[in-house]
């Protein structure tokens, strides 16, 4: 059976416009008929674009006509996720008193996506402040799982996840500070990847001042994909060289690659609090896979990983506690207080010493990792060690979020070492979808993706076991 327009995916629909057998005009009207259609009911989409979309749809089109040189996402249809700037939007981070203030700029994550010829359809939905792993907020409500609705879609990136598994978009834009491009599509059974710190741009000039020292060395910007060659051209678009951010590496390292087989180092529980056994099962199947497909696996845990996990919570919740909890107090709503709140009673603060001790020793953990991943080039472990969680999971109180805190560690501790990551799916457990993270040397996400393509050749395209639901 033939596929919709809004079927196919980014790397598909931009060699079929190229090719001239389908129109960006015609592809962005099949994405806007579906986000009609869908978004309703999930509420991922919460600033519809329609208009610009087809403006640029038939501006892309007359380009093409004309004989200009395409971009490599000419006339592709995406989503950018409402906590970057984007020229004529608001930047509103899930904030009622954010949502006035237009910006006048583009990201460089937006900017690079346009300059590549996408077709931004709309802007998708974040927590408050991006700072729950669940999407809810005073200003747009709660975004839906569109697998199951009393689950989670992830977060904070739940909004671009949750659309995009429902066919909105070829590909979504996400960032990641704890987890917030890889849970969603953990959640909704996409791919992604988390880049090595450096690889995209990121700056946002409606900032009222610089993001903290933690977040400048452990947020990234970076495509969420219902497939990995998706997730792999997004990420080729994104990461085009921007002045603005002085992280960024001005080129691709040029690395060696390791020799053969390569091997992967496989982790069913990182940091050693137990994991469910549904998680594990999908770590040792993937580990299955790629032992098929010629990788050497071994199993072995990576070096003081809790030790890690607890170095992030405390930079992250001190920097929050120090500088952040203003705004929350004055801006946020009642359970994005209380979320933060619990968060920081989680946490031994760090004094000002112990603070600069923690960030100082993030050089030495990360010269440990790389002398692992000398040996292991390739760390196979679970994106969560719990299934998706239900919604509004983090209301529950202090107890609740202590555990939670340590199912999500392995998704922060690759935060804290500015190490990239892949997300991909592994199957269904239970009707609801279930994966794995595959973490690489520093920008060495290509090795991830490779590994990555492999599990997907066994899986398939999730999102459409999804659409065939509505048959």
């Amino acid at each position: 059976m033939a596929k919709e327009l809004w079927q196919l995916g980014a790397v598909e629909t931009a060699a079929k416009i190229a090719a001239g057998e389908i129109s960006a005009s015609h592809v962005t009207e099949a994405h806007l008929t579906r986000m009609a259609s869908v978004n309703p009911a999930l509420n991922a989409v919460t600033n519809d674009l329609s208009v610009s979309a087809r403006v640029a749809a038939i501006e892309a089109d007359q380009a093409q006509a004309a004989g200009d040189d395409l971009g490599l996402m000419h006339g592709v249809p995406m989503t950018i996720k409402e906590n970057v700037d984007q020229a004529g939007c608001t930047t509103p981070n899930g904030i009622v008193a954010l949502n006035e203030a237009v910006a006048t700029s583009d990201s460089p994550v937006v900017a690079n996506v346009k300059d590549a010829g996408a077709v931004i359809l709309g802007r998708t939905n974040t927590p408050e402040f991006s700072f729950r792993w669940f999407t809810d907020n005073d200003l747009h409500g709660q975004t839906l799982n569109p697998w199951d609705k009393s689950l989670t879609p992830g977060g904070s990136s739940g909004g671009a996840a949750a659309s995009l598994a429902a066919g909105v978009g070829c590909l979504a834009h996400g960032n990641d500070l704890g987890g917030s491009l890889r849970y969603p599509a953990y959640c909704c059974g996409l791919a992604t990847i988390r880049p090595s710190l450096g690889r995209v741009a990121a700056y946002n000039a409606s900032a009222p001042e610089e993001r903290t020292p933690s977040q400048q060395q452990m947020s990234v910007q970076g495509p969420i994909g219902r497939s990995v060659a998706d997730v792999r051209l997004g990420l080729e678009v994104m990461a085009q060289a921007d002045w603005r951010d002085p992280w960024q590496a001005p080129e691709a390292m040029l690395l060696d690659m390791p020799a053969t087989p390569i091997r992967v180092a496989v982790s069913a529980d990182p940091i050693g609090v137990g994991v469910d056994p549904a998680v594990a099962e999908a770590v040792w199947q993937a580990a299955s896979w790629l032992s098929s497909a010629g990788y050497e696996i071994v199993e072995v845990d990576p070096p003081e990983a809790a030790r890690i996990a607890e170095d992030w919570r405390k930079l992250i919740f001190t920097e929050a506690d120090q500088l952040l909890i203003s705004a929350v107090d004055n801006m946020a709503s009642q359970n994005c207080r209380q979320v933060f709140a619990d968060y920081i009673s989680c946490v031994d603060l760090l004094d000002m010493p112990g603070y600069m001790r923690t960030l100082a020793d993030r050089t030495r953990q990360r010269r440990l990792w790389a002398a692992f991943m000398q040996e292991n080039p390739l760390l196979l472990m679970p994106v969560s060690g719990e299934k998706p969680m239900p919604q509004h999971d983090d209301l529950q109180g202090q107890t609740r979020l202590k555990t939670m805190l340590d199912a999500q560690a392995p998704m922060y501790i690759i935060n804290h070492l500015g190490l990239p990551a892949a997300a991909v799916p592994t199957g269904l457990v239970d009707g609801v979808p279930m994966g794995v993270q595959i973490v690489g040397q520093s920008f060495r996400e290509g090795l991830c993706l490779d590994a990555a393509q492999v599990i997907e050749n066994h899986v398939g395209i999730l999102a459409e076991q999804l659409w065939a639901r509505e048959d």
